[in-house]
This record gives C-alpha cells, sequence and structure tokens, in this order.
C-alpha cells in the first residue's frame, strides 16, 4: 500500500460496536442512507493503514462524544465484495452526545426497549443480542511476521 492511501477510506470494510453500560445499549439516529431515522450501532468505513480495532474507537468518539475499546468480535456480515465486522465495544469513559451530521441524536436504551423499538432495526438488535450473551471470539496473541494482523477465535471455556 502506498504511503498516500494513508487515511483514505476503505468503503469495502466497514465495522460496528455495541457498547453495553447500566443495562443500556449506545445508539444513534442516522440522518442519511438507508438507516435514515433509525437508532442503529455506531460504526463506519475502515481507513487504509488503520485496523478494524482502531476504527471502532475512531467512529465511536467522532460519532458519539463516548471512547470505547474493542473487545469480542461478535458478528460479521460479508459478501464477495465487502465485509462488516461488529465487537463488542467496552465503555472507557465520556458523555453520550450527538455529533450533529451523520446522526442527529446519541441515546442510551434499555437493552429491552431497543429489541423491541421499530426505530431499531433487525441487524442491530440481533448485535446486541450477540452482545448480551457475553460469547464471541476473542482476540487471541500470536506471532505474525505481518504487523497488525490480529487472531479471533471463539474458545469454550472448561467448565
Amino acid at each position: 500500500m502506498a504511503t498516500e492511501d494513508l487515511g483514505k477510506t476503505n468503503w469495502s470494510q466497514s465495522v460496528g460496536g455495541v457498547c453495553i453500560k447500566d443495562g443500556k445499549v449506545l445508539l444513534a439516529r442516522h440522518t442519511y442512507g438507508a438507516g435514515k431515522g433509525m437508532l442503529i450501532i455506531p460504526g463506519g468505513y475502515v481507513d487504509f493503514g488503520e485496523t478494524p480495532e482502531e476504527t471502532l474507537v475512531r467512529e465511536y468518539l467522532e460519532e458519539t462524544g463516548v471512547t470505547v475499546k474493542a473487545g469480542k468480535l461478535i458478528g460479521m456480515r460479508f459478501s464477495a465484495k465487502d465485509w462488516y465486522a461488529v465487537f463488542e465495544a467496552k465503555y472507557v469513559k465520556g458523555e453520550a452526545r450527538s455529533d450533529g451530521d451523520e446522526n442527529d441524536k446519541v441515546v442510551w436504551m434499555d437493552i429491552e426497549e431497543a429489541l423491541t423499538d421499530e426505530t431499531v432495526p433487525d441487524l442491530t438488535k440481533k448485535m446486541i443480542r450477540c452482545a448480551v450473551t457475553g460469547e464471541g471470539f476473542e482476540l487471541i496473541p500470536y506471532e505474525s511476521k505481518t504487523p497488525g494482523r490480529n487472531l479471533y477465535a471463539y474458545l469454550r471455556s472448561e467448565k
């Protein structure tokens, strides 16, 4: 990848994150596109030179004013032309607020309400359910000769 590509948007790679705090999930009401008027999980497109985890942190801060850390990978949607990865977004700090551009409202909504609200799309509801179960693919350290590669795997705890 050329240096001039850094910071440019990779329109075929995107991420989202489910942030749960005190029994509530953070949702943003979109102002454009297919999600206009819908309360969805924050996220966005990956920039070249950026990992999906870095994108999650950047997009959350830009869109909601909340700092998160990427947790488990809880969902993945992909096709021959693109992919969308959804992470558990662990709350770090910040007061939720709208960015006044991509969204016009950011709210902490009760999880049960979000799962029945008509303005929350099915994909967001499914990802909230995945986050609530606590299961997902965890980041597992491994040695790679190529920087920036991460391995996520699902490990069942032995009981």
